[in-house]
């Protein structure tokens, strides 16, 4: 593989990551569920652990709603083939059980598989900055 072809890549993978955000601010959980692996999990920045259909039910039914979620680094990709690492930094802002927590900045890391032609996120952890 030639570069261009690693770049064309890591820019698949960033439009993945940023289709995902736009899923999961709007509540699109059709969207947002093809995006995610089945096993699918997630670390928030509260440490709870929640599966691919804990997180989309939460989004579905409001108990987790996004209303700020952007980039505000580049997004990093580290690529293996059809593993890829992905990270950045954002701007986050969020209602979780009714409860609102105002735009902070957070790390994120993720990884994604290549499964039948497209990128899906495995594994997601979110930080808060402090």
């Amino acid at each position: 593989m030639d570069a261009s072809q690693g770049n064309d890549a890591s820019e698949v993978i960033r439009d993945t990551e940023r289709r995902r955000l736009r899923a999961l601010v709007n509540a699109d959980v059709d969207s947002a569920s093809d995006l995610h692996a089945d096993e699918f999990q997630l670390i928030n920045p509260f440490g709870r652990s929640l599966s691919k259909g804990d997180y989309l039910n939460g989004i579905e039914t409001g108990q987790i709603n996004y209303l700020v979620w952007e980039p505000i680094s580049i997004i990093e990709v580290q690529r293996f083939g059809w593993l890829a690492v992905i990270r950045y930094r954002s701007t986050l802002e969020i209602i979780v059980g009714g409860q609102r927590h105002p735009p902070r900045e957070h790390w994120h890391t993720d990884s994604y598989e290549l499964r039948n032609g497209r990128w899906q996120v495995v594994w997601s952890q979110a930080t808060l900055i402090q």
